[in-house]
């Protein structure tokens, strides 16, 4: 049996990871904050829209509610796209947005699971999102449901024991700094923790599915930051993820 609070992603490899879901109560506590911070930018909005009254109360009004519902949207979309799956509800709290598959968001999803709020929170106090995101599998709300993606929690690891597991090994990635500093803002924290976990069981796995589950995420990490080709024509698969792995988690030490 499945436990519904974890997000399990099996490789074509038979490698498994785990993320940990964010449940509707967390979800709920990071709505609330988010809608205080929506409301504060609104009353800011809201003296600036203060000159519409000259037009009536009813313009002034149906322009405020119309600006109010975008406000909304433009928030949850921009935070989530910046942050990488995060609003400052989520960010306080330790949750992040992924897709299904612990992958970075796509645009695309981004802009679906924001729109679909307008649905999630009728008929009032987001009534529809939270009974969906009670009664789905992975506690999700219908705008995850159409955007395939997923709400997990992003807990505090232990900084990995570096120095051990890349011991007297050359991190030619690292030379090209602009290109490092691309990939820390790219590869997002479930990623690197997978490539990680890759990398710690690596002598468990058979050697064919070593090669393929390696392959898949140096051709991953590769996209996002293509380096020049005589930095990389000489590494490997593994020892490119390894060196994208030392980059990112050496950064937050």
């Amino acid at each position: 049996m499945i436990a519904r609070d974890t997000l399990r992603i099996r490789t074509p490899e038979g490698v498994e990871f785990a993320l940990p879901l964010a449940g509707p109560f967390s979800r709920m506590l990071a709505l609330a904050i988010d809608l205080a911070v929506i409301a504060m930018i609104d009353s800011v909005l809201e003296k600036v829209l203060g000159p519409l009254l000259v037009f009536g109360e009813d313009v002034a009004t149906a322009v405020h509610v119309v600006v109010y519902f975008a406000l909304v949207l433009v928030y949850g979309a921009t935070a989530e796209w910046f942050w990488r799956g995060q609003t400052v509800g989520k960010r306080l709290l330790g949750l992040r947005v992924v897709d299904g598959r612990g992958l970075r968001l796509e645009p695309a999803q981004v802009i679906v699971r924001n729109l679909l709020r307008l649905l999630d929170a009728l008929p009032a106090f987001y009534l529809v999102g939270g009974v969906a995101c009670v009664f789905s599998r992975y506690h999700q709300r219908l705008g995850d449901l159409a955007a395939g993606t997923v709400v997990i929690r992003t807990p505090a690891h232990g900084a990995p024991d570096l120095d051990k597991l890349l011991a007297g090994k050359y991190n030619s990635l690292a030379e090209a700094r602009h290109l490092a500093a691309r990939l820390r803002q790219k590869v997002t924290p479930e990623m690197a923790r997978i490539g990680l976990e890759a990398l710690l069981r690596r002598d468990r796995l058979d050697p064919a599915a070593r090669l393929e589950l390696f392959r898949e995420l140096a051709d991953y990490f590769r996209a996002l930051a293509p380096y020049p080709p005589d930095l990389v024509e000489q590494l490997g698969d593994e020892p490119y993820v390894r060196n994208v792995v030392a980059i990112v988690y050496r950064s937050r030490t």
